[in-house]
């Protein structure tokens, strides 16, 4: 079922329960009013009955038969009877069609006023004290133009009830096409963007108010917003990966060919099989970074307690030992408690991590400029913050250095495959951890890593 015809039956249900019970209110009602109001005429007509017959000796015998024949008898199944106190009927015989309970007497007698139904017949017992004695007056009689009434009221009320209810659902599929008319808009905009067309947007003024439709627009864009950026993203991914594993295998084939091309002296191979085998390596490399990657991407950060301190002196060991004396690691501002300096995660992946940053850092320095590493932790976080003085990055180049494999133009002649920052901040992110790069081109370029202590992590 279609949320239209959802929405439309929810909405006939609602008011159509709504509307019945409004009905039932006015019925019950106007019943209860029609049962009151005969009690009364019928209250009337007793006190009628009990000055005529118990003050009949004061008329005259045919002003009495008149009166009795024009006033007595204009109710439908009229039954008058009249009682002394012993309940025993007086001047008016029990009539044939009723039999009045004595216990309903005997109350009448205590209450001196009782209403009391009478098989279909509603009946009401008076106490009437006359000069000649005490009396019981009943009349009884059936509330047939009531009934009617009732009866017309309730076809009124059925034929307006279901009047109403085709003109509410007439009423509700209006209103809930309405209702979901931008919704519709809105899904079959989203149905005309595909992977080709992901610049185009949902128009966020569809709903002439700040509702849940313009919210569901800008939802609906933010979306496609990451996901242009995903799919170009992944394009450059592609095109600067097929780049980077082409080069070396051209190179590795050229050589080959060259070497195969025609007989050459054993020095000649030699040359030829080492540079084939860097370029191997080359690609090695490559390969091993983008295994990295993956497995940044897919590990988790629960593991072994590391002390950062501690792993800052580990990643220097693993950079190369001609390059190891250019870093220059200050430690400034620890913490008394050690635990303060601890994160639960993978220590080789972190270690991957801090060794990146420092093989960048000398790479793109001068041969013997140094690279200044500081750590320190201050109001509950550790920072490291290393800076080199090397060609730096230009303003446009800097915000897509964390794509794989994108190089700047100025860093096309330094060996590297452009992994290692995007893997450093997948590992550092996936730690708890933070990374940002400034740079001036031709001045050097400095990265800072935040770290949460464990405490604040848990």
């Amino acid at each position: 079922m279609t949320i239209r015809n959802r929405l439309t039956w929810l909405f006939l249900g609602i008011v159509a329960f709504i509307l019945l019970a409004a009905m039932s209110v006015v019925y019950i009602l106007q019943a209860d009013y029609t049962h009151e109001e005969f009690h009364q005429r019928l209250r009337d007509r007793a006190e009628v009955t009990g000055y005529v017959f118990l003050e009949q000796d004061e008329l005259r015998a045919d002003a009495f038969r008149a009166f009795q024949h024009r006033y007595l008898r204009t109710l439908t199944g009229e039954v008058l009877q009249i009682y002394n106190s012993k309940l025993e009927p007086r001047f008016i015989e029990a009539d044939n069609r009723i039999k009045i309970p004595e216990n309903i007497l005997a109350r009448i007698l205590v209450e001196k006023e009782v209403y009391f139904d009478l098989g279909p017949r509603q009946a009401v017992g008076l106490f009437y004290n006359d000069n000649q004695g005490q009396y019981i007056i009943v009349a009884a009689a059936v509330n047939r133009s009531g009934a009617a009434r009732l009866e017309y009221l309730a076809t009124i009320l059925f034929s307006i009830f279901v009047l109403s209810l085709v003109v509410i659902y007439v009423a509700g599929r209006v209103f809930a096409g309405r209702a979901l008319a931008p919704i519709a808009a809105v899904n079959d905009q989203v149905d005309r963007i595909t992977a080709q067309d992901l610049h185009l947007r949902v128009d966020e003024k569809i709903s002439h108010e700040q509702d849940e439709l313009t919210r569901l627009a800008r939802t609906f864009n933010r979306m496609l917003e990451r996901l242009e950026e995903g799919f170009e993203n992944q394009r450059t991914f592609v095109s600067n990966a097929s780049h980077e594993l082409r080069t070396p295998l051209t190179a590795t084939i050229g050589e080959i060919q060259v070497l195969l091309g025609r007989q050459r002296d054993a020095t000649t191979y030699q040359e030829g099989l080492a540079s084939v085998l860097h370029e191997l390596q080359q690609l090695k490399s490559l390969i091993n970074n983008l295994l990295e990657l993956t497995q940044a991407n897919t590990a988790s950060s629960t593991g072994e307690v590391i002390r950062l301190d501690e792993l800052l002196w580990e990643a220097r060991e693993a950079v190369a030992p001609d390059q190891r004396r250019r870093l220059q690691i200050n430690l400034l501002d620890l913490p008394e408690d050690p635990s303060h300096l601890e994160v639960h995660g993978n220590r080789q992946l972190l270690s991957r991590a801090l060794t990146n940053l420092f093989d960048n850092a000398l790479k793109y320095s001068g041969p013997e400029a140094p690279v200044l590493v500081e750590f320190a932790y201050r109001q509950g976080h550790s920072y490291l913050r290393i800076q080199d003085h090397g060609i730096g990055i230009g303003e446009k180049e800097l915000p897509q250095i964390f794509q794989p494999f994108y190089r700047a133009d100025n860093a096309r002649n330094v060996i590297g495959h452009g992994v290692g920052l995007p893997l450093a901040r997948r590992i550092l992110e996936l730690h708890g951890g933070t990374l940002h790069i400034s740079s001036q081109l031709g001045q050097g370029t400095v990265a800072e890593v935040t770290f949460f202590s464990s405490e604040r992590l848990a």
